[in-house]
């Protein structure tokens, strides 16, 4: 009992990284049902994952069956009982689309189930199928076995390893898993009896999937005013992405908070003070990031500050001090990243402008604030023409109104009230609305873009 119990926990495991490596929210299962490798999965999976087990057999077993019935995630299995190719042919008439399949190679029909998942794309792109059971403790490589079940299991693979549209390995994990995925390759074109057309549309630019051109791997960013709000949302965006990134903020503590939150992600990440209206701080953080690796090839200039005066009541230093940091630090910014961007022959600068810079929000009034916003979209238009050719593109973000913890007051709940009326999408703004965008502009994927201001609003500058 002992031994099936720390050997579930290691299979169990050993799933739910299987789970975390793909992303998995759709599995699939043909075969035999092991409760406890299936309660592993379940648990891995988000809450809206999903688990659908086609069995010929309605009881996931013994203890299995007891666990699954007082487990939370318990909602998450779907069990279809009857014959396998019927339930096979249900899910493709209903569209649906698995992250990962699971085949059990120990049985007759299993040749039939993988021919029946690839050809109907059952799997999606970037999933993969996991084939338990393909050495059967060795006995597929033996010569002169006659056990039909064995014999079975290595007719599944030879049919595997001849698939040219695949590619796998084979992990000792029970008795054998192959983990297989799609693999585009020369060979899997030719076998095509179609015509192709073999271009970069076909094969993904440098032989890239869209997916994987968003990636910022190796690329070292920095995000100001990342302490909070939107900045702490491109910082773990961009770090999710792949990219190391500092987190630059006025409040040190602010910054540290969120670069220990990326640590905890697996993010390499480090957190400096600056002001960034001042250039010698600018200069110092540009130093310090090359010092520790290398480089900079994403600028994401996202300090900003707002305060709210009528316009014949705002005074000189209001007005300074919204420049000083939105516009005079946002070029500071930009100038010092770009200089080590342009030597380098590449980099991306992404701005945080405003809708403001779009439009004049209202009912708060807030002159210098709007007029800082349309210089910031200004001076990305003037530098992502100017510096394009050298190979460093400059793009702006304008969020709509945010929804923050400072605007839940009870003064302020009028005044959310109106902009809600006033935006088409019905609905504030989140920071992870925004997250998307940088990694993007960010990515070699937005080469092509340059001095665009990207308005993510819910429509509100249309009205």
């Amino acid at each position: 009992w002992l031994f099936f119990t720390v050997y579930s926990i290691i299979i169990g495991q050993v799933l739910r990284m299987f789970v975390h490596m793909v992303g998995a929210k759709r599995i699939l299962l043909i075969g035999r049902l092991k409760g406890y490798s299936i309660l592993a999965l379940s648990e891995a999976l988000p809450d809206d994952g999903k688990i659908t087990a086609c069995s010929v057999e309605p009881y996931l077993g013994g203890k299995s069956q007891e666990a699954s019935d007082y487990s939370s995630h318990a909602k998450k299995i779907s069990v279809k009982v009857g014959p396998i190719a019927d339930t096979l042919e249900e899910l493709v008439a209903v569209g649906e689309h698995f992250d990962i399949v699971f085949i059990d190679a120990d049985q007759r029909n299993a040749v039939n189930d993988y021919h029946f998942v690839m050809d109907n794309h059952l799997l999606r792109m970037d999933g993969v199928i996991c084939v338990e059971n393909t050495l059967m403790k060795g006995q597929v490589y033996l010569e002169n076995v006659s056990d039909e079940n064995v014999l079975a299991v290595r007719k599944l693979n030879t049919v595997i390893n001849s698939d040219p549209r695949v590619e796998q390995i084979i992990l000792p994990v029970e008795d054998g898993m192959s983990v297989i995925r799609w693999s585009c390759t020369p060979a899997a074109v030719m076998e095509s009896k179609k015509a192709v057309v073999k271009d970069d549309v076909f094969w993904g630019h440098n032989r890239c999937r869209i997916l994987d051109r968003l990636r910022l791997d190796g690329k070292v960013a920095y995000v100001t005013g990342g302490g909070q709000g939107i900045g702490r949302a491109f910082a773990h965006a961009l770090g999710e992405a792949g990219a190391k990134v500092v987190v630059v903020d006025l409040v040190l503590p602010k910054a540290e908070g969120v670069a220990e939150e990326l640590s905890l992600k697996g993010i390499k990440s480090m957190a400096l003070a600056a002001d960034v209206s001042k250039p010698e701080d600018v200069q110092r953080i540009l130093d310090v990031i090359v010092a520790r690796w290398g480089t900079v090839h994403i600028a994401c200039n996202n300090a900003g500050i707002n305060m709210n005066s009528a316009s014949e009541d705002t005074s000189l230093e209001e007005w300074d001090k919204t420049f000083n940091v939105n516009l005079r630090g946002l070029f500071l910014c930009c100038q010092a990243a770009g200089r080590i961007m342009l030597k380098q022959g590449y980099g991306k600068i992404i701005n945080t402008a405003s809708m403001a810079s779009l439009i004049v929000p209202h009912p708060q009034k807030q002159l210098a604030y709007n007029a800082s916003k349309a210089g910031v979209v200004k001076l990305t238009q003037t530098l992502g023409t100017e510096w394009i050719d050298r190979g460093v593109r400059v793009n702006c973000i304008s969020p709509g109104i945010v929804d923050t913890p400072l605007i839940h007051s009870e003064d302020l709940k009028p005044l959310v009230q109106r902009w809600v009326a006033d935006i088409p999408a019905g609905k504030l703004a989140q920071v992870t609305d925004l997250q998307a965008a940088v990694v993007y502009l960010a990515s070699e994927a937005s080469d092509y873009m340059t001095g665009h201001n990207l308005a993510i609003e819910g429509g509100q500058s249309l009205w």
